[in-house]
Formats: C-alpha cells, sequence, structure tokens
C-alpha cells in the first residue's frame, strides 16, 4: 500500500482520515516529533506520495528530500507556508481548504469587536471593585459607525453580511474582488488609504503574501483618523506588532482583538501588547467549530485522494 503522511499534528482525532485512506488503498502515519523539527520532518515524510500539512515550511529544499512525493494538502485556507512555484516545478500538486470555515472564523471576529467595544476584558477585571460603573468611557455603539474589511473573500464576504445590520456604513478593500461582488454584499469599495481614514472598526481578512506582509504598518497606523478597532483573525504577519505596540502605547487605536501573531504561540516579546486591558488575545483557533472541524478533515483528505488520482479538486492552487 501507498503511504500518506501526516506531518503536522496537534488535531484530536484523525479516525475520517484513516477510514478514508484505508479505503482508497492508501496508509496513514502521524509525526509525532518536535513542533519545529522540520529536517525530522522531511525525513518522515520520504517515501511518502502525499502529505498533510498545518505550518511546516514546503519550499524547494523540503520538496528535493522527498522525490515520491506527489500531493500537498494543507488543513486550512491559507498556504503561505507552501511554495507553490517549487512544488510546480517538482511535479507537486497543490490545494488547500477553502471556505470550510467562513462562519466560525467571521463569527469569531465579530465576537472579538463586541468584545473590544464593550471592554469586557476590562470590566471582567473590576467587576467587584467597579460594579455599576463602565471599565471605560470609551465605550461605543456600532449602529452610527463605520466597519472597514480587508480583504473581501470568502471569509471577509461572509462577515460583511452578517455586519450589515450592526453598522451604518460598511467599505472594503480588495483590489482582486469584482465591483459586483461589493455591491451585492452591500459594501462600499475603497482604496486601503481611504478604508483606514474613515473606519471606526477595522477587521483583517487577506491572505499573507508579499503584497499584504505588514499591510498594518506605522504609516498606516498614521492614517488612521477615528482611533478605530483592529481585528486580526487572518494571518499574524499583516500587522507589524512592533507597530501595533506603539500605536497602543500612544493611544492610536482604541483596542485590538488578536487570534494570530509572527511567533505562533507568540513569544514573551509579545507580552507587553498581550497584557494590555484593551487587547483581547486568542490563540488562532478562530477557525474552530464542531461543524468547521468536521469539514476541514473531511475535505482535506478527499482532496489528497483526488490529486494522488489524477483528479483536480476544486481547492488545488496549481492545476
Amino acid at each position: 500500500m501507498k503511504r500518506i503522511a501526516i506531518i503536522d499534528g496537534g488535531h484530536d482525532s484523525y479516525q475520517c482520515e484513516y477510514d478514508l485512506f484505508g479505503r482508497n488503498g492508501y496508509t496513514l502515519d502521524i509525526f509525532e516529533g518536535p513542533l519545529h523539527d522540520r529536517r525530522g520532518k522531511q525525513a518522515f515524510a520520504e517515501g511518502a506520495v502525499g502529505i498533510l500539512v498545518r505550518y511546516t515550511l514546503i519550499d524547494h529544499e523540503f520538496l528535493e528530500g522527498v522525490p515520491e512525493l506527489k500531493a500537498v494538502v494543507r488543513y486550512g485556507v491559507g498556504y503561505d507556508n507552501v511554495d507553490i512555484e517549487a512544488a510546480t516545478r517538482h511535479g507537486v500538486k497543490v490545494a488547500n481548504v477553502q471556505g470550510y470555515a467562513n462562519h466560525s472564523v467571521s463569527d469569531h471576529a465579530i465576537a472579538l469587536m463586541y468584545f473590544c467595544a464593550r471592554a469586557l476584558k476590562l470590566g471582567q477585571q473590576v467587576l467587584w471593585s467597579n460594579y455599576r460603573e463602565p471599565p471605560r468611557l470609551d465605550v461605543f455603539e456600532f449602529h452610527d459607525k463605520t466597519l472597514g474589511i480587508i480583504g473581501l473573500g470568502r471569509i471577509g464576504g461572509t462577515l460583511c453580511q452578517k455586519a450589515q445590520s450592526s453598522f451604518r456604513r460598511i467599505v472594503a478593500a480588495d483590489p482582486y474582488i469584482p465591483d459586483w461582488r461589493f455591491e451585492e454584499l452591500g459594501a462600499v469599495k475603497v482604496d486601503l488609504r481611504t478604508l483606514l481614514a474613515e473606519s471606526h472598526v477595522i477587521t483583517l481578512h487577506c491572505n499573507l503574501t508579499d503584497e499584504t506582509r505588514h499591510i498594518i504598518d506605522q504609516d498606516a497606523f498614521n492614517m488612521m483618523q477615528h482611533r478605530p478597532i483592529l481585528i486580526n483573525t487572518a494571518r499574524g504577519d499583516v500587522i507589524d506588532e512592533r507597530a501595533l505596540q506603539v500605536a497602543l502605547e500612544n493611544d492610536v487605536i482604541h483596542s485590538a482583538g488578536l487570534d494570530v501573531y509572527h511567533d505562533e504561540p507568540p513569544r514573551h516579546d509579545m507580552d507587553t501588547v498581550l497584557n494590555r486591558q484593551n487587547v483581547v488575545s486568542t490563540g488562532h483557533y478562530a477557525w474552530y467549530s464542531d461543524r468547521a472541524s468536521v469539514e476541514l478533515h473531511t475535505r482535506a483528505a478527499q482532496n489528497l485522494v483526488d490529486l494522488l488520482r489524477g483528479e483536480i479538486p476544486e481547492d488545488c492552487l496549481n492545476p
């Protein structure tokens, strides 16, 4: 039987993968070594025709050591850790799992917005010492405010639909989405500069690329005129974390809700940011819901089987 390897573990169960791969004539092995042991993962994947990954860098160097590899599937939507061009040169097909977490991520982002706006982190801390009093004076409502969405793809679009009843106006910046989609979702198409200047809440839903890396940097913070709430459930590196720290210290933004970070888990150099009373942080689980988790495993496994059969699933990134 041909072999498939999961080189980034951490999920509670892989029964779906075992069942599907077994029915299709594959064995499945799961790497149980250290999280950052890339060499060990490469050696573990040697001889496998397919691998499933989460965060390990799959580039030319990695692919050189796994000559029998035919397909890679990433658990999740983003694929910034997989070099698509290198994979294509090596004859390796790549897929992700698009759209599985549209509702879970958008729900999480909206929850972070309200948590920040209502100062719930601080409110819990002063429950007994400041009972009946607001934990801070700048608690504000959304109904007369502007929401800015950076990235109007599947998740950003789903959030836009959900937020229509909460905000007076929604603006969005995404050069890759056609005008008709903005109109369909009820969002005003603007450039990034306008979005930063006009928004009271800004939420990030773009992929991490060379174009979007540090899209929120010191210059971006300087353009913000309404001291907005900043929400990031996309990728950590779309925000320059040093610039974020400065913006928080200088009261440039009202608060921040973060689910993703440059280093994951975040290192202690982020303690100054994460320990602030106006920063809400969660551990990169915005993708998760009971339903989304099942869909992620099912579709990732099916995408890999399809690629190994020579078929091109909808999620294929280099057809």
